[in-house]
């Protein structure tokens, strides 16, 4: 268990102590009035807050990529009531970019997450922002690439030999082409530039096909950007 766990459990403790104490006071005055909500209000975070509290976290990643031992029962009996998340994330599929650990070892009930092999905008996952922006008030959506992206790779292999890949993989393939196809001929690593400007197109597409999202964005409650992540050294890039 990491240092800020151990301190966390203390003042956890002494708050619960207090807290029980504050209670027992209040039932004994007749004024124990116990309430549980059917919902909890969204974020208050702007986007640009969201922004800065996931680059922040995936610096304390970075820096010292330690698992906390999170409170976890307690914090799942609080999400059962409802949920407020503060970033969509439109992240790969990839088991080695879980986005609530890369963004700083995050609880439960923080981040709305969609996942597909090359962190793709179908209808599903339209659909699933809009629901995150709509009717939890998540403030902020991120499209991650990462390095070395297999289906990214795939991509770019039918790009450049008009190989033909089996089953659905062939069709999941086909939405990333447009940017493996701009990217051929370009300065620098092929998969690499294709990574990053894939997760241009997705974000784009986001704001583009979405009438809701753009509503929302017009109004100032949501923002949409991407990013790349790093496997090897776990940092996240966002375009400056």
């Amino acid at each position: 268990m990491c240092q800020t766990c151990i301190d966390d459990r203390r003042r956890q403790f002494m708050l619960r102590s207090a807290a029980g104490l504050a209670a027992g006071a209040l039932a004994m005055a007749g004024l124990d009035r116990p309430a549980r909500a059917a919902g909890v209000p969204p974020t208050s975070l702007t986007p640009d807050e969201a922004l800065a509290k996931l680059k922040e976290g995936n610096a304390r990643f970075v820096q010292s990529p330690e698992l906390c031992a999170l409170d976890l029962t307690k914090r799942r009996e609080e999400v059962a009531k409802g949920q407020a998340p503060w970033a969509t994330i439109l992240a790969c599929a990839d088991s080695r970019v879980p986005p609530e650990l890369i963004f700083g070892g995050l609880n439960l009930g923080e981040l709305f997450v969609c996942r597909n092999a090359g962190n793709t905008a179908d209808t599903d996952v339209l659909g699933t922002i809009e629901y995150g922006g709509e009717h939890l008030g998540s403030p902020l959506i991120v499209v991650i690439g990462h390095s070395s992206c297999g289906a990214v790779k795939a991509a770019c292999e039918v790009a450049q030999t008009g190989a033909q890949l089996p089953g659905h993989i062939g069709l999941m393939v086909d939405a990333i082409l447009p940017a493996a196809k701009a990217m051929m001929g370009k300065e620098g690593d092929f998969v690499a530039n294709t990574v990053r400007e894939n997760a241009r197109r997705v974000a784009g597409k986001i704001g583009s096909e979405s009438e809701i999202v753009q509503h929302l964005v017009h109004q100032g409650k949501v923002k949409i950007v991407h990013a790349v992540y790093d496997l090897d050294s776990g940092k996240v890039e966002f375009p400056a």
